[in-house]
């Protein structure tokens, strides 16, 4: 055991006991502390026994373990929690000190931080950690955000314990203040949207095709193998062959089909309304979650609403529709990751962070949740052009879409006309319709606003002329007349 850890971590829950694992396992001496001492003595005496791992029972005696500038991790619940640990560290800290926010943090609150931190000489840095318990212990993505100087000086414990790929290790220096926070936010929603397409999916082969959980279940499989490769799918096929011990049925036909969701895909939509970037997909996913969890209400609702006759899918037929439904989850993933990315950028743009989007997705291909095959090839869409406008603009991308968009439509044709919401699915389809489209029906929407709110608009034919207002009701009464 060394005399000083090199680093320190507060805060005890599952994801923190493996961050620790990790960060001892890499060759780096931790000190460890908890609100609750009874959790520190636990995890000394069974999972860290043996290991150079400090429990420490008080603020100031971890304060007084760590070397200096010292690097404190925090890994406690979003929101006044963070305040508050940071509030009973500061009366401990010198200049130069590094506090490390692993957790979910709003990255607006993680900007008020840093500020506040600075006046006392102590950096912030916001880590968004991606990956669960397992990455937690074994490798995570890791999206850090801050003061570019004391990113350096906690680098080297952040690349070792990363998860590697083939390109490096799973974490970047991502910009400024809140800009690692930020990123981990649309990181969230871009999951929102994934599993709300991988659960329609599910939805239309089980109530539209008819198929068993363990068939269902291999489909994902071969899905796997190819294009759709992701740890996202591969769980989902595996949680589809767990029988319940006691019925014999499928694990997952027992469970309660309520949602639950922890904020940040909702911060995630509140983001892209401020910063007016479109994402409907992850709006969708939202949609989906809150629907669900009104159970009560929609099982009275199903027995007075009837919806139309479901029509199965021949089995001749059924090989084929299994092809356009994997291009139709395909084509709306990469519509959902364009839609991600885009309000990374805008984001990016606004608060002047200079996110390197490449590096986004790069550092996604292992470790956190939405790790999947797809990330290389968005990874080469900006490397290959950093300026690029949307995702669905880049060649390869943008011809494949092209090439299945009519297994996508016969997949929410089939869907709707057989009373299968796929909400995200067809928001998906519904973004790239009014991406490609040279006019939208929104000159009617200017034209209402200007009717009744005096709103102006601008003319197609006379540019020259700017934002003008017409008093329609004068016209119309006038048209009425001449009549």
């Amino acid at each position: 055991m060394t005399n000083k850890a090199k680093v320190g971590l507060i805060g005890l829950g599952v994801m923190g006991e493996n961050l620790a694992l990790n960060i001892e396992r890499n060759g780096f001496p931790i000190a460890i502390y908890n609100r609750t001492h009874e959790k520190v003595t636990d995890f000394i005496n069974d999972r860290a026994k043996g290991k150079q791992v400090i429990g420490c029972k008080e603020i100031k005696e971890f304060i007084e373990t760590l070397e200096t500038p010292r690097k404190i991790i925090l890994l406690v619940k979003a929101g006044p929690p963070v305040d508050q640990t940071i509030e009973s560290l500061r009366p401990f800290l010198d200049d130069g000190d590094i506090i490390i926010d692993g957790g979910n943090s709003h990255y607006e609150d993680t900007r008020r931080r840093e500020k506040s931190l600075l006046i006392d000489d102590v950096y912030l840095i916001g880590s968004g950690v991606s990956g669960g318990e397992e990455g937690a212990l074994n490798g995570p993505s890791l999206m850090p955000g801050g003061n570019k100087d004391a990113y350096e000086k906690i680098r080297p414990i952040w690349e070792a314990i990363a998860a590697k790929v083939d390109d490096g290790p799973c974490v970047t220096y991502l910009g400024p203040d809140g800009a690692g926070h930020f990123v981990k936010m649309v990181h969230n929603g871009i999951e929102y949207g994934d599993m709300q397409l991988i659960a329609e999916v599910y939805d239309v082969m089980k109530r539209g095709l008819g198929m068993e959980a363990e068939e269902i279940a291999e489909t994902f499989d071969d899905w796997n193998e190819g294009k759709l490769d992701s740890f996202l799918i591969d769980i989902t096929a595996q949680i589809l062959t767990v029988e319940d011990r006691e019925t014999g049925q499928p694990l997952v036909d027992l469970i309660v089909d309520k949602a639950g969701q922890k904020g940040t895909g909702r911060w995630t939509g509140q983001v892209a309304l401020e910063l007016g970037v479109p994402i409907p997909t992850i709006d969708a996913a939202l949609t989906g979650r809150l629907l669900s969890a009104m159970k009560d209400e929609r099982v009275k609702a199903s027995k007075v609403l009837a919806g139309p006759v479901p029509i199965v899918e021949d089995d001749e037929e059924r090989e084929e529709f299994l092809e356009c439904l994997a291009d139709a989850l395909y084509a709306s993933k990469v519509c959902s990751y364009a839609q991600g990315m885009s309000l990374i950028k805008a984001g990016s743009d606004h608060y002047e962070w200079n996110i390197n989007l490449a590096e986004c997705a790069r550092i996604w291909k292992g470790g956190c949740i939405i790790r999947a095959e797809l990330l290389e090839e968005i990874r080469k869409a900006y490397a290959n052009n950093p300026k690029l406008p949307n995702l669905l603009m880049d060649k390869d991308f943008g011809s494949y879409i092209v090439d299945v968009q009519q297994s996508w439509r016969h997949v929410i044709n089939f869907a709707q006309n057989n009373g299968i919401a796929v909400p995200a699915l067809s928001a998906s389809l519904a973004y790239f319709d009014m991406y490609r489209a040279e006019h939208l029906p929104q000159n009617l929407t200017q034209a209402q606003r200007d009717f009744f709110g005096a709103h102006t608009y601008e003319r197609s034919d006379k540019p020259e002329l700017g934002f003008i207002h017409t008093e329609w009701e004068s016209l119309v009464k006038e048209r009425a007349k001449q009549k």
